[in-house]
């Protein structure tokens, strides 16, 4: 019988492990893990430049697109976009199942996936909002710019897209995707839970500390419903609905409360 040290040594070496290794670090490479890496060198950079209080940053410059051919092509960077979120549910599909069918993300039971995904809104959306204000106030996040102010027509479209885009790709690769490899390698549900909230917290880490502590703190209940649910559509709904009102709803909230979200003058 082979001692507990030589069984561990033997599932290190194990060569289905190392593919997941590997396959995992290439998605991520391609997608989240990828705007981690430039989110924590651009918090970085930003602290040694000014107070972030004093900083700005935009969440969707290409929406404020001025020219056919620029909207043309933000239009195409938004679906290519898409290409990490189509790599993920192609690696999760199995002969009896999609990927689809296999972490949720499919149209059943739409009704209660819809009223999930409303209130995940409520219970993520105001008190993220409510720590972006309290971080501004600190001076301990950057000023977030989440949509142009001068809107033309197909501002709009853009954002929907912008938002439809974030929604899929955090949760189908940061969730769904994740959830099911880690597994596979036996990690436990708990350390699952934080380790993906700590990367999204990392790739928000540009917005300064209080977007970083809310990604974080959104990561843990996103991870916790999907525990539980099983499901990634109510995450997806609640994300891009989040993102809707956040781009969408920013001009009149800069009208309102120039201090908290107008972009300095």
């Amino acid at each position: 019988m082979p001692s507990p040290t030589s069984a561990r040594e033997s599932s290190s070496r194990d060569p289905r492990r190392s593919r997941l290794w590997w396959e995992i670090g290439i998605v991520l490479a391609l997608s989240l893990g990828r705007s981690a890496v430039f989110s924590v060198l651009a918090l970085l950079e930003a602290l040694t430049r000014a107070p972030l209080g004093d900083q700005q940053t935009s969440l969707n410059p290409g929406a404020g697109a001025t020219e056919f051919w620029d909207v043309t092509e933000q239009v195409l960077s938004y679906l290519f976009g898409l290409a990490p979120v189509a790599l993920a549910v192609y690696l999760l599909w199995e002969p009896a199942r999609t990927g689809f069918a296999k972490i949720g993300l499919t149209v059943e039971r739409f009704g209660r996936n819809l009223g999930g995904g409303l209130l995940l809104v409520l219970v993520i959306g105001v008190p993220g909002l409510a720590l972006y204000a309290a971080g501004r106030a600190v001076g301990i996040t950057v000023q977030v710019d989440a949509s142009p102010l001068d809107s033309s027509w197909w501002t709009i479209p853009l954002l929907l897209l912008a938002a439809l885009r974030a929604g899929l790709l955090e949760e189908v690769v940061m969730v769904g995707y994740l959830f099911d490899r880690l597994r596979l390698l036996g990690w436990r549900t708990g350390t699952i839970i934080l380790s993906t909230a700590a990367l999204r917290g990392a790739y928000h880490a540009y917005q300064g500390f209080g977007p970083l502590v809310g990604n974080v703190a959104m990561g843990i209940v996103f991870g916790w419903v999907y525990a539980r649910w099983g499901r990634v559509m109510p995450l997806v709904i609640a994300h891009v609905a989040i993102d809707v009102i956040a781009f969408v709803g920013y001009p009149l909230a800069a009208a309102w409360w120039p201090g908290v979200f107008a972009p300095p003058g």
